[in-house]
């Protein structure tokens, strides 16, 4: 009678013709238990029990209990003692009443599997990150390795500044590869909580791939890879920002270098398909199995059995080269053949008006140190060394500079005289910050006129609009810049 009556409410129903029966199809799955009152005396109830109490910890199978009237019953005391989820149904019932305790758990088990799902989702991606966090460990041991090598060479002897030479160029190609690998951290930070902000102008696509290839030709040669180049007969124009394309196709040359053997062929074409710009990157590497082919443009996927053929990268290149293509209304999807048998990145762009005005190319940064610029530079950072080496470097240039290690110690400097012409200001110090420091510098009248630079590791959105309602003139990242900060002078 119960199947007939669930059945005319189109709810799926099985019946079991004892407990055993009912212990073996709870292995399956199900998404409540009826039982009559009477069956819970069988002694293979014991078994019952235990299947339920060794439930996952997201599960909680509802189980509904129709009982005599009354519902006084040791038994029905019992199950309620042992079962955790019971909803007890008196007999005789309402159609309705029924219908509607069922459905009820039915909602309620449901919203179990959607929890499930969400738990499975979260230990997955809680295992991407565990495995993130240790290549990032790795990729930033990589380059401290030959930096702290190529020191101690340098302090167990003199070095003649020819032979020195070469131990400088190696620390410094290593700083520049920690930098990177900072710098894509930041970015996919800033990009998926839309925080960056695009410079969009008329770009055309074949500058923007010859500097990208520009960029990846170390790596590409490195590797003795054979480069080829398809570019379109006629210009072909985007509205975006020339240096966030620069990096797209740049990650997805260096991309496929990382994942070819050495000595591998690697193309890149541009074509045009009605109003849109394709570029591919085609190379005859590791290959990608079809079930990644997707997921590999998501956060923290590394493409398995991998990783050893691509040192030297944290695995985000690709999420950055989605979040920017899309930002600029075009998409991007990868194909392989499956593993061993190379890849294709196809990204495709919106195009803009044929002959739309090109900016013109930028002039390189000035190196040396603005003559005209006024005073002495105040440095002020809780960072002793940090410090002392930019002072020393600013010194090397013909600048004048005074160090404080403390927001205190610089307005005590001020105050005895230090008049400096720029100021530039490390942010998170102990006790008074750089911000509040700015706020004061700018107090004094005595001050007027002073160039106010933050050089900090925070590069935030809000980080920028604290820094910008301080009165700073400037925001520099942590490290210096050289050429940016001589720029912007």
């Amino acid at each position: 009678m119960a199947n007939a009556v669930l059945a005319r409410a189109q709810i799926d129903t099985h019946s079991c013709a004892n407990l055993c029966e009912l212990v073996q199809e709870l292995q399956v799955g199900a998404g409540a238990i009826m039982l009559a009152e009477e069956v819970l005396a069988d002694p293979a109830a014991a078994a019952l029990n235990e299947v339920l109490g060794s439930q996952e910890p997201w599960s909680d199978v509802p189980v509904l209990i129709l009982a005599r009237q009354g519902a006084d019953s040791r038994v029905i005391a019992e199950a309620m003692d042992k079962l955790a989820n019971v909803t007890v149904i008196e007999r005789p019932m309402r159609v309705a009443s029924l219908i509607s305790t069922v459905r009820t758990a039915l909602r309620a088990r449901n919203r179990q599997y959607q929890l499930r799902d969400l738990l499975d989702g979260l230990r997955e991606a809680d295992q991407r990150k565990t495995e993130f966090l240790a290549t990032l460990a790795h990729e930033l041991r990589n380059p401290l390795a030959p930096m702290s090598t190529a020191l101690t060479l340098l302090m167990r002897k003199p070095h003649e500044a020819a032979e020195a030479l070469r131990y400088y160029e190696l620390m410094g190609r290593q700083i520049d590869h920690m930098v990177r690998l900072v710098n894509d951290l930041m970015e996919v930070s800033r990009i998926t909580r839309g925080k960056i902000e695009l410079r969009m102008e008329a770009v055309a696509l074949e500058s923007v791939i010859k500097d990208a290839i520009e960029l990846s030709r170390p790596l590409l040669e490195g590797a003795k890879h054979e480069l080829a180049t398809e570019l379109f007969a006629e210009p072909l124009v985007v509205r975006g920002d020339g240096v966030r394309l620069t990096q797209v196709f740049s990650n997805l040359l260096n991309n496929a270098a990382k994942y070819t053997a050495p000595g591998g062929k690697i193309r890149i074409a541009l074509r045009k398909e009605g109003r849109q710009a394709v570029v591919e990157v085609w190379d005859n590497g590791t290959g990608i199995a079809s079930e990644m082919l997707e997921s590999i443009f998501e956060m923290f996927v590394q493409v398995s059995g991998t990783s050893k053929a691509a040192q030297g990268g944290l695995g985000i290149g690709l999420t950055l080269v989605k979040s920017l293509v899309e930002l600029h209304g075009g998409s991007v999807e990868a194909t392989s053949a499956g593993l061993g048998r190379g890849a294709m990145f196809c990204v495709r762009l919106p195009l803009t008006r044929i002959g739309a005005d090109l900016p013109r190319p930028r002039g390189t940064a000035i190196q040396g140190w603005p003559a005209s610029l006024p005073g002495t530079v105040l440095i002020v950072d809780d960072n002793r060394d940090a410090a002392d080496a930019l002072s020393d470097l600013l010194q090397s240039l013909g600048a004048s500079t005074h160090v404080a290690y403390s927001g205190d110690a610089a307005l005590r400097a001020v105050a005895e005289g230090v008049l400096p012409g720029l100021a530039i200001l490390d942010i998170g110090m102990p006790g008074m910050d750089g911000c509040e420091l700015a706020i004061k510098l700018r107090a004094n009248p005595a001050l007027k006129g002073l160039i106010l630079v933050a050089l900090t590791g925070w590069g935030q959105q809000g980080d920028k609009d604290r820094i910008a309602m301080a009165g700073f003139d400037h925001h520099l990242l942590k490290p210096l810049d050289l050429a940016a900060l001589v720029s912007v002078l």
